[in-house]
């Protein structure tokens, strides 16, 4: 970078030293700061090689603080109020974001982590009384090369196998990708067709002002801008607000804040279980509420910087035991929930997961079915609800229970096609009838998407059981399940009769209620009567009801029981079940004291809500003091991170004036740190003989590149989509040129205009390296596009089949490789252009 005098007095001594005896003695703007130049040339190289990955460990750091402010910023929200659509006296409020999250990945998420590369460019320039500079530009170009090409081939081999991931805002990606493409290209065409090895202003001005262009395009590509009225867009976003969940809700806000009611949707499914502590329970609850909130790329580039530095995750980690727990206990947000002793909950509801008809959906009509075994032939009937004018393909396959393929039922394994506008689809499966009697045996039939289709998704009845029912004899019957727990406040409710067993002939049971410590009329209504099985029906239901006295009383139970069966068949172990009442009141109590637990944990891992005294603390105990998920590597990056972590706690707390104290100072921090990182890289190459455009290309943008690509692994493999992972890629490349680039030449062009002077910048490494990633970026967002649509990758950008992934990422290496071989031995002259 800029120079400093070429001769220094040795203070206490008449001796002069000229620099220019030492080698790279004065290349530095900041460095050197001590004599090290008189030093062997090993020692200097292994010197400030330690220093730049020093370096680079803490601008990760204080970006890492920097995206915290980012974070807090764009989860601001507001309150709207509109006319109810359905009821125009009606007024809404609705809490929405203030920032638009295209916006915001192009402006404040894409400066958070393009603000290194940046910086460089800028301070290089400004630092060299207003030349243009090698290393800057190159930076800019090789994060570019590294970002796309390298970190998506991350990407694509990080998914599990057999899965995929699209990316959902693919017209912004569209829009960013070619805005990206044409942003390397201007580069060319400015710096050779245009006006040769100079910028002028009107280019520079260009440059810098498409940066605006790019935010304005993208957001109105995401809003369909002339496409769809203000209205249509109120309407879709009341009707969106109204199909969320609880869970689902909390997205909107910058931090779950649980109560006690949500709270209690999910206890219940667990509550019962002895095996866990109250905290444990709090920390599955805190882990429910944490995956289901919509995360932003600044989530999971915090948790990747962090994971570099041994410091506390943005996660809830749960032990090996409650991850287990938690997948067996997902709750299905729009569909009655039971756990592993059989607790019922009511009053649930289903959510249309067509998104008012954008989406084809399809599941089994009933989760399931049953035949007799003299019938040879159940008949399932899969149905597509929502969008209707595409066909769908999905996979069908059963699965052994108690009756096994080959023997009671013929296997189906095979893949289906409902055509455009075909709304039901019947699937016959064989059944084998051996005339022997046999208990009633049970088998599976499984639904799944063939790859991943645009537009299509799976509903909730995805798996539904087939009962082979033996006809040669009545059979038995039983309730369902031995016990109920219900609230208070319910009403009514359904208490299930199966006939197991055989179904022959037409059998009949009578049913009565009876008092535990619950009092009849006074706490539910006694119920009897009697039941009729018609031949070949299985199922009957008793409803009851419950009578809420708003009364505070210990939960309360009764039973009922079924007795006096006719028609030859039995009544079966479980002819009794017990009816648990909960008293509403005293389970907000306890979902009180979990809410507060809850909310303690997700407290914890906020980015947006320490002190300074928190910041201290974090900073000083590996992974932030909690010791319990601390592993080894925690602890070697803990001490290699130290010094960083306990410096920058000095800086303003995130929630401090919104975020934005904290989003200048760190800023600040990142310009400095920036212009020493551009001094040690400088110094770097130049005493190992490498030229700044190669150091550029590969020290400096890997570098400044890593905390991306831990960021956009993590994403990739916990999103359900592949924008965070790879779809902010494309918007960040062409952020580095039009501002990393357009606003240094736009001083610089105004400052040589003043004086008279060109802007003169030597394109000739920079140029060529800019062709180069050119078409590399061209045959990669082709390859990116082409596995979106074609079925040998699995119809998805990232993922797939094994061998196309690998391949992909193979084909993604190479191309930067071959980028980083030929822009060096072009700088160095090794090709004839």
């Amino acid at each position: 970078m800029g120079g400093t005098n070429s001769v220094i007095d040795v203070p206490g001594a008449n001796v002069s030293i000229d620099l220019n005896e030492y080698k790279c003695s004065n290349r530095g703007l900041i460095l050197p700061i001590i004599s090290e130049y008189t030093w062997p040339i090993w020692v200097r190289v292994a010197i400030y090689l330690a220093t730049l990955l020093y370096l680079f460990l803490g601008i990760a750091i204080i970006a890492d603080i920097f995206m915290c402010a980012i974070e807090k910023i764009t989860s601001k929200t507001q309150i709207i109020k509109y006319p109810n659509p359905n009821n125009p006296d009606e007024i809404i409020d609705k809490e929405v974001k203030i920032w638009n999250d295209t916006v915001a990945n192009l402006t404040l998420m894409a400066l958070g982590s393009s603000s290194p590369e940046i910086l460089l460019s800028v301070i290089e320039i400004c630092g060299n009384n207003f030349l243009a500079g090698d290393l800057g530009p190159g930076t800019i170009v090789g994060s570019a090369a590294f970002n796309l090409l390298c970190i998506s081939a991350i990407c694509v081999v990080s998914i599990e196998k057999g899965e995929i991931r699209r990316i959902k805002n693919f017209k912004v990606f569209l829009t960013t990708a070619a805005w990206s493409v044409f942003a390397y290209i201007w580069l060319y065409i400015t710096l050779v067709l245009i006006t040769p090895n100079e910028v002028t202003l009107w280019e520079a001005v260009i440059t810098f002002l498409s940066f605006p262009l790019l935010v304005t395009q993208s957001f109105m590509t995401e809003k369909n801008f002339f496409l769809k009225s203000k209205k249509t867009d109120i309407d879709e976003e009341h009707q969106k607000l109204s199909q969320m969940s609880i869970w689902q809700r909390k997205k909107l806000f910058e931090a779950p804040v649980v109560s006690a009611e949500e709270v209690l949707q999910y206890t219940k499914v667990i509550g019962d279980r002895t095996d866990l502590t109250e905290d444990e329970k709090a920390k599955l609850m805190a882990a429910k509420i944490l995956k289901s909130k919509e995360k932003s790329y600044a989530h999971y580039r915090i948790n990747g910087v962090r994971q570099l530095t041994g410091s506390r995750r943005n996660e809830i980690e749960l032990p090996q035991h409650l991850e287990e727990i938690l997948r067996k206990n997902e709750i299905d947000e729009a569909s009655q929930s039971k756990d592993e002793l059989g607790i019922q909950l009511h009053g649930t509801f289903l959510k249309d997961l067509s998104e008012n008809g954008k989406k084809s959906v399809v599941e089994f009509a009933a989760s399931s079915y049953a035949v007799l075994e003299n019938e040879q032939v159940c008949r399932i009937i899969i149905e597509r609800y929502g969008k209707l004018d595409q066909d769908v393909t999905f996979r069908v396959e059963t699965i052994d229970g108690t009756a096994e393929a080959g023997e009671d039922y013929n296997k189906i394994d095979e893949v289906i096609t409902m055509v455009k506008n075909q709304r039901f689809l019947p699937l016959d499966v064989t059944i084998i009838d051996d005339n022997q009697w046999e208990p009633d045996e049970t088998f599976f039939v499984k639904l799944s998407l063939y790859g991943e289709q645009n537009d299509v998704k799976l509903g909730h009845k995805t798996i539904c059981m087939v009962t082979i029912i033996d006809d040669d004899e009545p059979g038995e019957i039983e309730f369902s399940q031995p016990v109920y727990v219900v609230k208070e406040s319910i009403g009514t409710f359904e208490v299930t009769v199966e006939r197991k067993n055989g179904a022959d002939g037409q059998v009949s049971v009578a049913f009565r209620t009876s008092d535990i410590n619950a009092i009849a009329d006074k706490d539910y209504i006694p119920k009897s009567g009697i039941l009729d099985f018609k031949h070949g029906e299985i199922t009957k239901t008793i409803p009851i009801t419950i009578i809420d006295d708003k009364t505070a009383e210990k939960d309360e139970s009764f039973a009922i029981e079924l007795f006096d069966p006719k028609g030859g068949v039995k009544l079966a172990r479980v002819w009794k079940t017990v009816v648990t009442i909960i008293n509403d009141d005293d389970l907000k109590t306890i979902a009180n004291r979990m809410a507060n637990m809850v909310n303690a944990d997700l407290d914890a891992i906020s980015v947006v809500k320490k002190g300074w005294g928190q910041q201290f603390v974090e900073a000083m105990n590996v992974n932030g003091g909690d010791i319990e998920s601390a592993k080894p590597k925690d602890y070697a990056l803990h001490f290699l991170s130290f010094p960083w972590k306990v410096l920058f706690a000095f800086m303003p707390p995130p929630h401090v004036l919104g975020g934005w104290l904290c989003f200048v100072c760190s800023l600040t921090v990142i310009g400095i740190m920036t212009a020493i990182v551009g001094d040690a890289a400088s110094i770097f190459g130049c005493l190992v003989g490498l030229k700044d455009s190669v150091t550029a290309i590969t020290f400096v943008a890997l570098g400044t590149s890593l905390p991306d690509t831990f960021a956009s692994k993590i994403a990739a493999k916990n999103e359900k989509t592949a924008d965070n992972a790879i779809g902010n890629i494309t918007g960040s490349n062409s952020v580095n040129v039009f501002l990393g680039l357009g606003l240094p030449w736009l001083v610089a062009t105004i400052y040589w205009q003043i004086k008279g002077l060109p802007f003169v910048v030597n394109a000739g490494s920079l140029t060529f390296s800019v062709a180069v990633y050119s078409i590399a970026s061209l045959i990669c967002l082709g390859t990116i596009f082409l596995r979106r649509f074609l079925t040998i990758f699995g119809k998805g950008e990232l993922g797939g089949p094994t061998v196309p992934k690998y391949l992909t990422a193979l084909l993604f290496v190479s191309l930067w490789i071959t980028y980083v071989v030929l822009s060096s031995l072009q700088a160095y002259g090794h090709l004839p252009f």
